[in-house]
């Protein structure tokens, strides 16, 4: 069994009228000229034409289609027990996904970009994300870990595009699975963790060998004491 050691932390431009110079015809060569030709009237600029109300104002520019807003659900609907361990059915649901690896004390930070990849891209693409964002770890070791940032979506696109930037479309994690909840700072999640590890060994629980976080509140940084998880173990 692997276990996560997470010690963290147009606009319209207005032209104006030119002012207009009065002029005089040129009187016949024979007739001297007059006073008005010699010592020329100050001209009177010309004021600008009143506004015709029956124009309409310029278009505004296109703004982009947002994606549909969808209700971002857990995997699990039914709230857990936040003293207490209870067994769940995880749904396989459709998800975009980006994998990557980080060190313990940066683990906060490289998940937030990830997820902040897999939302912008989203956009982008036009597809709603559903669901809380989760981490799957794939392996752990003392100097870090391998994990899977998750977003569920309402659908996957189809045909799926091809991986832009490592981003790709699959399924959530499904089977049967143990939920722990964890609220509290991402720096305590450790003590969660040995919470879970006694668990299973006093009830002889063999699960496999990775876990998964799901973020109920978003997750900003590691000494945020309102942050509340899901962490599900599936079984054997």
């Amino acid at each position: 069994m692997i276990r996560p050691r997470l010690t963290l932390s147009a606009s319209v431009l207005a032209v104006a009228l030119s002012p207009v110079l009065a002029q005089q015809p040129a009187p016949p060569t024979s007739t001297p000229p007059s006073p008005a030709v010699t010592s020329p009237l100050p001209t009177t600029p010309v004021p600008n034409p009143p506004a015709d109300p029956s124009r309409s104002a310029a278009p505004a520019p296109e703004q982009a289609i947002a994606p549909p807003v969808v209700s971002r659900k857990t995997l699990v609907e039914t709230p857990g027990d936040a003293n207490d361990v209870d067994a769940v059915t995880l749904p396989a649901k459709p998800a975009a996904i980006l994998a990557g690896k980080s060190k313990w004390e940066e683990a906060v930070p490289s998940l937030k970009d990830a997820f902040a990849r897999i939302e912008a891209d989203l956009a982008r693409a036009g597809i709603a994300a559903a669901g809380r964002p989760l981490a799957v770890f794939t392996r752990t070791d003392d100097d870090g870990f391998a994990y899977e940032a998750m977003i569920p979506v309402a659908a996957a696109p189809d045909p799926a595009p091809s991986a832009t930037g490592g981003l790709r479309f699959g399924s959530t994690p499904a089977g049967k699975a143990l939920r722990f909840p964890h609220k509290g700072s991402y720096d305590d999640i450790d003590g969660t963790y040995e919470t879970l590890t006694a668990y299973l060994d006093a009830k002889d629980i063999v699960v496999q060998d990775r876990f998964i976080e799901e973020y109920v509140t978003d997750l900003t940084d590691q000494t945020d004491d309102k942050l509340d998880v899901n962490i599900y173990a599936l079984t054997r």
